[in-house]
């Protein structure tokens, strides 16, 4: 690093106002956004609208009080949402540093010293000779000012660096935001869906019990083999087996929803049924372009791009000379009695040093490769994140429209199977049937009823899925 120090007023002043001069240039490329391929309109969407459910309000949007007291509990107290609220004011502490960053930093010191040279040194006879004194007090109070003055923008494109991080954690909050909100809702929805099926496994289980005692009736009066009755206390025992692992699943799944809640273990209040859950078949999505303002994760992105794009000036300027003015003034004395005498006392320097790198090993230039590749990193990760955003958006409204055509097929498949048991008991009570066409039409009658249930619980989370997918939830 070369250094020059330049210290005549007029020259330095001279000096001063040449470089000022060449201050507006900023070293470094302003940020523009890179070229996106992005479709005209979502895959499986017909309309190129700009109305997007992403924009309505969670409270809005779910229209149950139960999940919108869940949801307000947990944007209380959760606990990733405190930390990210904390990431947000740690930054916001380096943000507002930046507003000071051009100014010059100034230090006051007072000191006072006192030194006792040797009789046979120069300075111990040179005391006694000059003033008599067999010591030497010093008393000094002053003010040092720095300022580094930002020729070549490298201030200012790192506090553009600190600014897009600092945007980024509010992003970063809002994408928190989202998933809390679609986490504690999809954890409802499954809530509400594992109700639905121990209610089905109940019910399963009552019927195994009559036709178990219809199936014993049968046996005594010979018409039947153990066999027969084997066979339906095996449906029974199944039927409980199912009952049992849905309890286990629901405490569990009240658990991981009171987490999000920021509470302890315990139970999820709750009155409503999966199927008076109304689902929105038609959602308005706007257009792919949007996510670019919508969704919190793509605007993180952006910003980590633009973060990287105001690394490279940083690193360009580094390789400019870097001028640096300083001056410090106050009262010295070597007697405290005339420390603050005016002006015999007053004292002040100043100076101007230019530092030039020369040779650094190559380290500058390997910092402007570096940060180059970084920001090529950075774009093809913001190219990633805007078309892993559109593809969530086409997969979830294909479920919307595909798992609306699976709950009619699959109500008309419990409805059949339904009338089929019916069916089986009047034409075994008849003996027109046997045991074994009864168990097989309440093993399908129970799995039909499982199914419909999962495929109700799948188009409600479909349409929280659009909903998220989208950027919907952190308002």
């Amino acid at each position: 690093m070369q250094s020059i120090r330049i210290s005549s007023g007029h020259t330095l002043l001279g000096f001063v106002f040449l470089v000022l001069s060449l201050s507006a240039c900023k070293v470094g490329r302003n940020y523009q956004r890179p070229t996106l391929a992005v479709p005209d309109q979502f895959r499986s969407a017909s309309t190129t609208d700009t109305h997007t459910v992403a924009r309505i309000p969670w409270r809005t949007f779910f229209q149950n009080v139960e999940l919108q007291q869940l949801i307000s509990t947990a944007l209380t107290n959760n606990f990733d949402l405190q930390i990210a609220v904390k990431r947000i004011e740690e930054n916001s502490a380096y943000f507002r540093q930046t507003r000071y960053a051009l100014l010059p930093s100034v230090n006051a010191q007072v000191t006072a010293s006192t030194i006792t040279p040797s009789r046979n040194s120069l300075n111990g006879l040179s005391l006694e000779n000059f003033i008599g004194s067999r010591h030497l007090e010093d008393y000094s109070a002053n003010l040092g000012v720095s300022w580094e003055l930002d020729i070549w923008g490298k201030i200012r494109r790192q506090n553009e660096v600190t600014q897009a991080n600092y945007l980024q954690t509010f992003e970063a909050a809002k994408a928190v935001r989202t998933a809390l909100v679609a986490n504690v809702a999809n954890g409802y929805f499954n809530l509400l869906f594992l109700d639905a099926q121990l209610d089905i496994a109940r019910r399963n289980l009552a019927l195994s019990d009559s036709i178990v005692r219809m199936i014993g009736l049968q046996k005594q009066s010979g018409d039947v083999t153990e066999l027969a009755v084997d066979q339906a206390q095996g449906q029974q025992q199944t039927a409980a087996l199912l009952r049992s692992r849905l309890e286990q699943a629901i405490v569990i799944e009240e658990n991981g929803l009171r987490q999000l809640l920021g509470d302890m273990p315990g139970g999820i209040p709750r009155a409503s049924r999966l199927e008076n859950v109304p689902v929105a078949d038609t959602l308005q999505v706007g257009v792919p372009v949007q996510l670019l303002a919508n969704r919190p994760d793509v605007r993180v992105s952006e910003l980590n791009l633009v973060a990287a794009n105001a690394r490279i000036g940083v690193a360009e300027a580094s390789l400019y000379p870097a001028l640096v003015i300083s001056g410090s003034g106050g009262f010295n004395a070597f007697q405290a009695s005339n420390w603050f005498m005016f002006p015999a006392s007053l004292f002040y320097s100043v100076a101007g040093g230019l530092a030039q790198p020369v040779f650094q090993r190559r380290q500058l230039k390997t910092q402007i490769e570096v940060a180059r590749i970084q920001h090529d990193q950075a774009v093809i990760q913001f190219r990633q994140a805007v078309t892993n955003g559109v593809r969530e958006v086409a997969d979830a409204l294909v479920q919307v429209e595909k798992l609306k055509e699976q709950e009619q097929v699959a109500a008309a498949r419990v409805a059949t199977l339904q009338k089929a048991i019916a069916n089986a008991r009047l034409l075994f009570a008849s003996g027109l049937a046997n045991y074994l066409e009864v168990i097989t039409a309440q093993s399908n009658v129970l799995q039909a009823e499982l199914t419909l249930a999962e495929v109700r619980q799948q188009r409600l989370s479909a349409m929280l899925s659009v909903y998220r997918a989208l950027g919907g939830g952190w308002q």
